[in-house]
């Protein structure tokens, strides 16, 4: 058991957020945003006597960001600096775990009590973690837990009696009781991002909504969904207002209206929220498909300054769809599709290339599935689009299924920092192969964001003045013409980050990693 010296006055907890181990398709929104998770988890710890917290995102270092040689957080100056006593980790993007042990491993040598947390750390992972520069994995939600948990690190509590954590004993492996998911919401502190150092965040998480009823074999996110009240996400909204002048919100909940009157409610209150400060707010949601049919939901999310949808469309392909448990059909996501457009939204389609089926002869080639892609993606006439592919992650059906089949590359050869839905991790189904599983996916990203969309953006802006023809309605002219614009600005920007990664991708000689790792699992296989 590791005990802080207890003469201090004041402790110091940092939380970090790993960096991704290269650049991505993420990287230009991280730039902008942070994790809710550890901001929820410092706002807690924050609370505490003789605790001062403070939070660190790797990944969003841009005002004064101690930075060292390579351009990435410099703990050494940090630690100097303003030492921590406790150090947690950030472990909800299986990606960033090579990095989280690398820090972590620093910390633990600088005497700090390392912690880790997320949606990564399941089952085998805890072990993995324990031997890799962590003290202590808290399992689950950690609001309460990281409260009991510096307690016990301080010497107030023996940390068997800590729910939810895993840490080792001489030299054995002790897990603590469960922790029930939290429930009442009213009892947490609101998120405080005034603890995020050396960040510039104008896109700002909250939620109302944890966990999710779909069951997707490939999500990490289950069970029946636990609602706080609409009260408490509007506060968040309006304290961000007051304290950041935030404009911009992302509603992280994994399915928006699941508790459908009370999210109508919300939207309701919202939107007289701004009518009363004279603001109108920039809203993103995650939201199902079938919630299309739902005219007065749709109608109260617009009055609420709701903009952009984004949709897990998934496939277009009838058998992929069938194996990830989705609870609808190509035609009718087309036409819901089109509702949404209709009603205004911004729409944001997420798919997932070559997702592999459990059973059948089915034996679609990759050339066909990318015509697939980009048919469906031009009739539903999607703003954006998100093509990966499928990740096995830890805990999920999908990585118990593929590996009962043999079918997941060896982690010595792709390991945890290729889980970020930008490589292939396990042989597809034939004949497509792991190679023209990652092309496709790009051929497809790589239609719809083309360099030819800057001339599209000067044609837009030229065209500005054409507004005048809209004399009648210049609300909704001046909604059109933007659109356009700003479709077309994503699509060469989406560009720039594809050839970006594709650059990346180059240096990093990935094609012969798969090729050891295709190999070791042929041999297994004997």
């Amino acid at each position: 058991m590791i005990v802080l010296d207890s003469s201090k006055k004041r402790y110091r907890l940092r939380i970090i957020v790993p960096a991704y181990p290269a650049f991505n398709v993420y990287s230009h929104i991280a730039k902008r945003t942070t994790a809710l998770g550890p901001v929820c988890v410092a706002g807690a710890a924050n609370k505490m006597e003789k605790w001062d917290v403070e939070v660190i995102d790797e990944n969003n270092l841009r005002r004064f960001g101690p930075k060292n040689e390579s351009g990435r957080a410099n703990h050494e100056f940090m630690q100097r600096q303003r030492p921590a006593d406790v150090v947690g980790f950030y472990g909800g993007l299986t990606s960033t775990i090579p990095r989280l042990y690398e820090v972590a491993q620093f910390y633990k040598d600088k005497g700090a009590v390392t912690i880790a947390g997320g949606q990564h750390f399941v089952e085998d992972n805890i072990a993995e973690a324990l031997s890799s520069g962590i003290d202590y994995v808290v399992i689950g939600e950690a609001e309460e837990t990281i409260r009991e948990l510096l307690r016990a690190i301080e010497g107030k509590l023996p940390p068997s009696i800590v729910k939810g954590i895993a840490y080792l004993h001489n030299g054995e492996l002790v897990r603590t009781a469960e922790r029930e998911p939290v429930t009442d919401f009213e009892k947490l502190p609101v998120p405080d991002f005034s603890l995020v150092r050396h960040a510039m965040i104008n896109i700002f998480p909250v939620e109302r909504i944890r966990g999710c009823g779909m069951n997707c074999e490939f999500c990490t996110v289950k069970g029946r969904p636990r609602c706080a009240k609409p009260e408490r996400l509007l506060e968040q909204i309006s304290s961000l207002i007051e304290t950041h002048n935030a404009k911009h919100f992302f509603v992280v909940d994994d399915l928006f209206g699941q508790q459908r009157d009370e999210t109508i409610r919300f939207c309701n209150m919202l939107s007289n929220y701004q009518k009363r400060i004279g603001r109108r707010l920039d809203i993103t949601v995650q939201i199902r498909l079938d919630k299309a049919k739902d005219r007065e939901l749709l109608s109260a999310m617009l009055q609420a300054g709701v903009q952009t949808v984004a949709i897990g469309f998934e496939s277009p392909i009838e058998e992929e769809l069938n194996a990830m448990k989705k609870r609808v059909s190509a035609g009718d996501m087309l036409s819901l599709a089109k509702t949404f457009r209709k009603f205004g939204f911004l729409v944001h389609g997420m798919f997932i290339f070559g997702y592999p089926l459990k059973e059948g002869n089915f034996t679609m080639s990759a050339t066909e599935r990318v015509g697939r892609f980009r048919n469906f993606i031009r009739k539903a006439k999607i703003d954006t689009v998100q093509i990966l592919l499928a990740v096995p992650l830890p805990g999920t059906e999908l990585r118990r299924r593929l590996g009962e089949q043999g079918r997941i590359y060896p982690l010595q050869d792709v390991g945890w920092e290729y889980y970020d839905g930008n490589f292939p991790l396990f042989e597809p189904d034939p004949p497509m192969t792991a190679e023209q599983m990652q092309a496709g996916a790009r051929k497809v990203m790589g239609r719809f964001y083309r360099f030819r969309y800057l001339f599209f953006v000067a044609l837009k802006i030229f065209s500005f003045p054409g507004l005048i023809f809209f004399f009648h309605n210049i609300k909704a002219g001046w909604q059109r013409w933007y659109r356009g614009w700003r479709n077309h600005l994503i699509r060469f920007v989406g560009w720039v980050t594809i050839r970006k990664w594709t650059l990346e991708f180059k240096k990093d000689n990935f094609l012969q990693k798969l090729q050891a790792a295709q190999e070791h699992l042929r041999r297994s296989l004997k």
